[in-house]
């Protein structure tokens, strides 16, 4: 049996720079089991594509990421 994947989108809240939101992606991408992710930084979006075997963890791990680089943003889970 292969790795089933997992690619949802979640609005995020006060992401109002975009070289952060440039850092979040880069440190979200070395996360184990994260195939890729982006932000958009104008529709306030995060898109990652995951194992879907852990993305629960994964998506919890790459919110702890968003408020190291900017302590007040947030993804809306």
């Amino acid at each position: 049996m292969g790795d089933r994947e997992m690619k949802k989108s979640y609005r995020m809240q006060n992401l109002d720079c975009a070289n952060c939101a440039a850092r979040m992606e880069e440190a979200i991408s070395k996360i184990d089991g994260v195939n890729s992710v982006v932000i958009n930084f104008m529709l306030q979006r995060i898109t990652i594509d995951a194992d879907d075997a852990t993305f629960d963890d994964i998506l919890k791990k790459a919110s702890k990421v968003c408020s190291k680089v900017h302590r007040e943003c947030f993804i809306n889970i």
